[in-house]
């Protein structure tokens, strides 16, 4: 694929796509719940960290600025002492986890459906 395409004719399907990268940063179990957890609005590290269970603070720093240097999530730093350091979602990043949030809102709905057919399956 070449990069210099248009971004309408690019094709994520193709490995050489940048969108593919994108897509690993955004699609990864810790970048949609970071996301989706910054549509509370904005928060500052511990905040997030205890609000999505189960990452590691090194984890967490490393999807952060990840995804900030996306354009997705904005880091702003408040001159005190120690500086307080609040996350928050950009334009392009509260578009982009609107569509996060419906894709868990469904991923929730669906589990038990979800679970069954992993036992029907696990059965065979």
């Amino acid at each position: 694929m070449n990069d210099t395409a248009p971004a309408g004719t690019r094709d994520a399907f193709d490995s050489g796509c940048p969108s593919r990268t994108i897509l690993n940063h955004v699609a990864s179990r810790w970048g949609t719940l970071i996301l989706t957890g910054l549509l509370e609005g904005p928060q500052r590290f511990h905040v997030i960290r205890d609000r999505v269970d189960g990452i590691s603070e090194k984890m967490l720093s490393q999807n952060l600025r990840v995804l900030a240097f996306d354009g997705l999530v904005a880091r702003e730093v408040e001159p005190s002492s120690p500086p307080k350091v609040t996350y928050s979602l950009t334009p392009l990043g509260t578009e982009l986890a609107g569509h996060m949030s419906s894709l868990l809102g469904w991923i929730t709905l669906r589990t038990d459906e979800i679970l069954a057919a992993q036992e029907r399956h696990g059965e065979g």
